[in-house]
Formats: structure tokens, C-alpha cells, sequence
């Protein structure tokens, strides 16, 4: 392992507002924040998920437009985490924090309705394991367990695939309401959040001319 990620990783540990807690230790201990999430941010604000967040682009830049609700980045690469909790602790941006898990246990970290919005920017589309795509059923189950009634969910991928499989495939098995849908964002005419701001994955797919696809659903 390089220094440059060893140093990242030991800062890491650091800041207030990333969280890495072991397998293990969510077994044997839970975590302490679930269902207190209030605790930590000071207030009963709304919460945001940025699930597969890599260097956070999307928590901060949401963060920073929406003072009035708290955002939680998620994702299992701790050197990629590291730039969006540093830049939340230097701005400060006291609405910012970070999670560092696997998705699969993204429950335990959450109590029933604690959960209001999701996004899902740009994972991995798995073209050979359906199964594991972050908008499979079973995922959309597990986020169930923790988000409020009428909660939205937004997916913005270059992934045409995942975007047909999640449109087509998954939820017209849901209980939920599709609020928008467009196979290449920036040559429609939706105006919304998911022009606001562009990752890092998304300005390499855009240099390469990869349309960028959005769904946006509220469930019920």
C-alpha cells in the first residue's frame, strides 16, 4: 500500500464526522448513532444518502446548497472518503458526514424512518451480477427499512443497462411513483438537483461521450 494512501488513511481516523465501524463490531455492538443520528447533527433536519459516494462530490455539493438538511456519504473505499470529509471539516460544513461500509449493511446504521432522499451516483452497474446493482430488489428492500413513507430515490448513471434494468425491470414491482426519467440528462429538458453538480466519474464519462441517465421515484 502506497504512503500517500496510508497517510490518508490514518487521518482518517481524525475526523469527526467519518465513521468506520467493523463488521464485527456492528454485530457484537450495533452502531450507537442509529436512530440518533439527531445527535450528531444537533438538529431533527431531514437526512440525504449518497450511496457508492467515492470522494463525496455529491454530499458536499448538496450540503453546501442546502444548509437546512443533513448529508451522509457512503462507501467502502477510505482513501476516496477522505476527500469529502476533509473538505467538509475545512469549509466547514457542519451538515456533512461519512460512512464507511459495505452497502449490504447500510441498515444497521439507520433506524426506521430516519431517512428521507437517496441518491445513487454512478456505481458500479454490474453487467454480470444483477443481484448485486445498488437498485436491485433486495437493495431496495434494505433501504425500505430505514426510509420514510414518500421518500425519493434518485439514480444518475452512465450505465444504459442499469438504467433500463432499474426502469423497466425493478420498479414496476415497487410500491412507488417515477417523478422523472430521461435516457441522456443534459439533452433533456429536466431542470433539477441532478444538473447542479457533476462528479469526477461523470466528467471523465462526459469527455468520452457517454450520455448520463437519470430516474428519479418516490415510494409509497
Amino acid at each position: 500500500m502506497g504512503h500517500h494512501k496510508l497517510k490518508r488513511f490514518a487521518e482518517n481516523l481524525t475526523f469527526p464526522n467519518l465513521f468506520q465501524v467493523g463488521f464485527d463490531q456492528l454485530e457484537k455492538e450495533g452502531f450507537a448513532l442509529r436512530g440518533r443520528w439527531a445527535d450528531h447533527f444537533g438538529n431533527h433536519n431531514p437526512i440525504t444518502l449518497e450511496l457508492g459516494c467515492g470522494k463525496g462530490d455529491y454530499t458536499v455539493a448538496l450540503a453546501r446548497i442546502h444548509p437546512e438538511r443533513n448529508y451522509i456519504g457512503v462507501d467502502i473505499k477510505g482513501a476516496r472518503l477522505w476527500r469529502g470529509a476533509k473538505t467538509a471539516v475545512e469549509e466547514p460544513l457542519p451538515n456533512v458526514a461519512f460512512i464507511r461500509t459495505r452497502i449490504e449493511l447500510i441498515d444497521r446504521f439507520f433506524g426506521p424512518g430516519e431517512v428521507s432522499e437517496v441518491w445513487i451516483t454512478f456505481c458500479d452497474p454490474q453487467p454480470k451480477k444483477p443481484n448485486k446493482r445498488l437498485t436491485a430488489p433486495r437493495f431496495l428492500a434494505t433501504y425500505r427499512r430505514f426510509l420514510a413513507t414518500d421518500s425519493v430515490l434518485h439514480l444518475k448513471t452512465d450505465s444504459q443497462e442499469l438504467y433500463d434494468y432499474t426502469l423497466n425491470e425493478v420498479l414496476p414491482g415497487e410500491q412507488c411513483e417515477i417523478l422523472a426519467s430521461t435516457a441522456d440528462l443534459y439533452a433533456s429538458a429536466y431542470d433539477g438537483e441532478a444538473k447542479l453538480t457533476q462528479t469526477y466519474y461523470e466528467r471523465m464519462f462526459l469527455a468520452e461521450g457517454k450520455p448520463i441517465t437519470y430516474l428519479q421515484w418516490q415510494i409509497k
